[in-house]
C-alpha cells in the first residue's frame, strides 16, 4: 500500500482559495487512481473528485464542478486539489485516497470502499 500525507488546509473566507496537496510514498504512485473525499461534522464522508493514473480523466461531484480542480504529478508522487470560490458548505476534513483497482466505469471510484489507502485528513474551514 501507499502512504499518503495531506497538507494545505486552513481557514479561508468565503470566495477565497486553497490548494491541498497529498504526497505519496513509494515508487508505484502512478499505478493508483487518486481521489479526494471530505467529511463535514455529523455527516457521511462524501466523494469530491477523482483522477486517473495518467491524469487523462477526472470527475467531480456536482457541488464543486467549475470551482475545484484535481491534478497530479507522477514524478513528484503528489496529487493536488485546487479549490476556488470556496463556500461555507465546503467546510470539512479533506482526505486523499488511493485505489489500485480497475473498473470499467469510473463511477465506481465515487465509493470510498474502493480505495485501499487513506491520508490522515486536513481541515478546511470556510468562514462566511
Amino acid at each position: 500500500q501507499v502512504q499518503l500525507v495531506e497538507s494545505g488546509g486552513g481557514l479561508v473566507q468565503a470566495g477565497g482559495s486553497l490548494r491541498l496537496s497529498c504526497a505519496a510514498s513509494g515508487r508505484t504512485f502512478s499505478s493508483y487512481v487518486m481521489g479526494w473525499f471530505r467529511q463535514a461534522p455529523g455527516k457521511e464522508r462524501e466523494f469530491v473528485t477523482v483522477i486517473s493514473r495518467s491524469g487523462g480523466w477526472t470527475y467531480y461531484t456536482d457541488s464543486v464542478k467549475g470551482r475545484f480542480t484535481i491534478s497530479r504529478d507522477n514524478v513528484k508522487n503528489t496529487v493536488y486539489l485546487q479549490m476556488n470560490s470556496l463556500k461555507p458548505e465546503d467546510t470539512a476534513v479533506y482526505y486523499c485516497a488511493a485505489s489500485g483497482r480497475t473498473f470499467v466505469s469510473a463511477s465506481a471510484y465515487y465509493r470510498a470502499q474502493e480505495y485501499d489507502s487513506w491520508g490522515q485528513g486536513t481541515q478546511v474551514t470556510v468562514s462566511s
